[in-house]
This record gives C-alpha cells, sequence and structure tokens, in this order.
C-alpha cells in the first residue's frame, strides 16, 4: 500500500512540474509574440480536448499555437486534427523550446512584421 501511495505522489509531482514548465514556456512565448506582433492580443484557449492553446489576433489576421515542452511531447486526441485544420484556415503549428525560432521566423515571414 505504501508503494502505490509514494506511486502516486511521485506522479503528482512530475505532472505538475510538467505543466509548470510547459506553463513557463508559454509565458516567455508570449512575451516574444508581443514583442514581434506588437499591439496583438493574445488569448489561452479553454482545455477542450485538442484545441490549439494560443490564439493570437494581429491587425487582420490571426494565428493558433499548441504548446509543448519538448520536441517528444505526447499529443493529445485530436490536437494534430485541430492544428492541420487551423492552418489550412490562416496559421497554426506546435511549437516546443527546439523549434520557437524557426516558428517566430515562419511568424514573422507570414505576417510580414
Amino acid at each position: 500500500m505504501l508503494f502505490f501511495i509514494l506511486f502516486y505522489f511521485l506522479v503528482v509531482i512530475l505532472l505538475s512540474r510538467s505543466k509548470r514548465k510547459e506553463s513557463g514556456f508559454q509565458d516567455g512565448l508570449r512575451k516574444d509574440l508581443e514583442e514581434l506582433l506588437p499591439g496583438c492580443m493574445i488569448f489561452k484557449m479553454d482545455q477542450q480536448q485538442g484545441i490549439p492553446d494560443l490564439l493570437v489576433l494581429y491587425k487582420d489576421k490571426w494565428l493558433s499555437l499548441e504548446c509543448k515542452q519538448s520536441k517528444d511531447a505526447n499529443h493529445q486526441p485530436n490536437q494534430d486534427y485541430y492544428v492541420d485544420e487551423m492552418n489550412r484556415m490562416s496559421f497554426s503549428r506546435f511549437i516546443y523550446p527546439e523549434n520557437k525560432g524557426e516558428i517566430l521566423n515562419e511568424i514573422r515571414r507570414s505576417f510580414k512584421t
């Protein structure tokens, strides 16, 4: 029984640390987007299954970003579908620390800032 209790707490700690890492990444990303797209509006989306984390409105354009803590992080059900569908409409990507610079450059080119 003690093993299961310890295992449970270990999982809870690791998951909360994982969420903090992703949240810290998102905070830095928001600052980068505000510098790249002055006057943009950034919305944290509801955690509906698969909807990208951030919606960014800039002038007459928009983009969505699904933030991951690493390139190897698991994709939740429907995330690929929504990122692909929203990319067909405008601009949508998975973003993580390893590709952040590349994605920001794509945004810069696409939004001509």
